[in-house]
């Protein structure tokens, strides 16, 4: 069975537009960057300039100031840098952009002062009518020059946004893709198991006809009953599964009388749930049977042939539990999480997809948890299932 490559040409596709976005990304980057010190150099030299102009302010006879007017237009014009004046004691003298509250509090304006020293050297201004004394100019970034520092901030984090959902994409496109194909290739395995188990029964049905025993044809009809639940199973993948309050104690005890019948002689397996009062919970008999047959059949490969299965069912006000119990060989405690992700098995043959589809049809299907509940390496494991109760 061929499945076509659109996705694959797809998945390059998005590939190749994640590259293209971290070159445009990266390159706007420079050319913010080049634009802020672009900027920067020219606030400094605009503050140079001003400086320059203030030294030639004159100072007539009665203490007035004398500007001529290319100098003021140069004071007048740069007035989106933020600064502050002060004399060579650092005493105020005027301010641009610095709020009232700051200047009006000793300890918050020299505080303002270090700020703006570490933003940019203080320019000292001599005055021409003051031999001996000067002027110092704190000053610091424009809005402008500022959020242009601040921009290249704010694209790194859109860019770790922009990885982050195109990976969650990809991601999600890759499950996607695998996920159909599992899907096609359970829906073909239900549709080529058809053939043979009709024609298996009918020849259960040529040899009732004869004279063999009723009893193992009674067995190998069992088994076919079995088979056509698996073809069904299996035809269920990928659609939507309808649920229904049933009684847990009879699903869980169809799967262990079914399988007790079919296990070693020197393995026991015991079940509490035909002898306690029913609890019920919504299920798809046909798939939770699946999941409790998996964990069946772990705990006896984890026996080897010999021990004991404890499947244990009780309930809470809200919820029913299924502990499936073994004597086997235990998980090392690193492993408890793993064993569930798709592919990860301790056997030697084997796909590691039993526990996998498990924990879907568990937590996916009937919106209930499966975990280790506990395991100790040379001791055994117990499984659990939890699922939400339903009291009618």
């Amino acid at each position: 069975m061929k499945f076509p490559n659109i996705m694959k040409i797809s998945f390059r596709s998005r590939i190749s537009i994640l590259v293209i976005g971290m070159i445009l990304a990266v390159l706007s980057l420079v050319y913010t960057n080049t634009l802020a010190e672009v900027l920067r150099q020219k606030e400094q030299n605009d503050v140079k300039l001003w400086a320059a102009a203030m030294e030639r302010v004159s100072h007539d006879a009665f203490g007035n100031y004398q500007v001529d007017p290319l100098i003021s237009h140069i004071l007048s014009t740069q007035n989106n840098i933020p600064f502050i004046i002060t004399d060579e004691n650092q005493n105020y003298i005027a301010s641009n952009r610095i709020p009232e509250e700051v200047l009006n509090d000793p300890e918050r304006f020299r505080a303002k002062l270090y700020e703006l020293m570490e933003e940019n050297t203080p320019r000292t201004v001599k005055m021409m009518w003051a031999s001996g004394h000067y002027h110092m100019i704190f000053y610091g970034r424009s809005q402008l020059l500022s959020a242009l520092y601040y921009f290249p901030y704010v694209q790194w984090l859109i860019i770790a946004i922009f990885i982050l959902f195109t990976y969650i994409a990809l991601r999600s496109t890759k499950q996607d893709e695998q996920n159909r194909v599992w899907i096609g290739l359970a829906k073909e395995t239900a549709h080529q198991l058809g053939t043979p188990i009709s024609s298996l029964l009918g020849w259960v049905e040529y040899l009732r006809a004869q004279e063999v025993d009723a009893t193992a044809i009674d067995e190998m009809n069992k088994d076919l009953t079995h088979l056509m639940k698996i073809v069904d199973r299996f035809s269920k993948i990928g659609s939507e599964t309808h649920l229904s309050p049933m009684n847990v104690n009879e699903v869980v005890g169809e799967s262990v009388m079914y399988f007790r019948k079919r296990i070693p002689r020197n393995v026991t397996l015991s079940y509490n749930g035909l002898a306690i009062a029913p609890v019920k919970a919504n299920l798809n008999a046909a798939l939770f049977e699946w999941v409790v047959e998996n964990l069946m059949k772990n705990a006896l490969d984890a026996m080897q042939g010999h021990g004991e299965i404890d499947v244990y069912v009780w309930s809470t006000d809200k919820s029913v539990i299924i502990d499936v119990k073994d004597t086997g060989k235990g998980i090392p405690k690193s492993n408890w999480k793993r064993i569930f992700s798709p592919g990860f098995t301790t056997k030697t043959r084997g796909w590691g997809l039993g526990l996998s589809l498990s924990r879907r049809i568990v937590e996916d299907y009937h919106h209930g948890k499966i975990a280790v509940a506990k395991s100790e390496v040379g001791v055994g494991t117990t499984f659990r299932i939890t699922l939400k109760r339903v009291i009618e």
